[in-house]
């Protein structure tokens, strides 16, 4: 599980408070003091992260309105008591899944990312987890990120290399490959298998 790291959360907390001023505000001077709270919010990250000032301005005050969580989909879709998981560029692996479009559910979200990134064609059965991902993987996200774990089976399809992906294959948990604990951890796909295997099982959430 990843650990909490003060100044990320700080600056964090910095920059969501300019953000909301800076869309609700009215005062003119109080903008400019506003705007001067996310520029130094946008130092502690980039001080931080090791990214340039202009990256971590680009990624993490680039957007306008009140500041809530983007949200991403994971699929855990199992096989022979074995889960399908898809190989990156890096080497690593993960559950298929990523960002939320815009014009999609998250159910919606989780059936294309899985077309693009495994070439499958699935079917949603339960929610697993709704993860606050910084609880669980390594990254630091300028910003909350919200996981949804779908348990899901494969219907029919074929992997075909990608721009995302170059490889996907079915893994038991005792066998496991070096995961990309940017995008799903160790424990949630360990937490996948357990959903698997519960009947009965109800949906983690944080």
């Amino acid at each position: 599980m990843a650990e909490t790291d003060q100044l990320v959360e700080w600056a964090k907390r910095l920059q969501s408070i300019a953000q909301a001023g800076l869309t609700y505000g009215q005062n003119k001077f109080d903008l400019e003091r506003y705007q001067a709270i996310r520029d130094i919010s946008a130092e502690m990250m980039a001080c931080k992260s090791g990214l340039s000032l202009e990256k971590v301005k680009d990624l993490f005050c680039n957007e306008v309105g009140y500041q809530t969580p983007k949200i991403a989909t994971r699929a855990a879709i199992f096989q022979d008591d074995k889960i399908l998981l898809v190989q990156e560029e890096n080497g690593k692996w993960s559950l298929p899944g990523g960002w939320s479009e815009v014009n999609l559910s998250v159910a919606e979200n989780c059936l294309k990312e899985t077309k693009e990134e495994a070439g499958l064609d699935i079917e949603i059965e339960k929610v697993i987890a709704l993860h606050d991902l910084t609880k669980h993987c390594r990254p630091i996200y300028p910003y909350g990120v919200l996981e949804v774990f779908f348990l899901c089976k494969p219907l029919g399809g074929q992997f075909e290399p990608n721009d995302e992906t170059i490889a996907s294959k079915y893994y038991g948990l005792t066998e496991l490959p070096v995961l990309n604990d940017d995008k799903s951890s160790l424990d949630q796909v360990q937490l996948c298998f357990r959903a698997y295997h519960d009947p009965h099982w109800q949906t983690e959430f944080e």
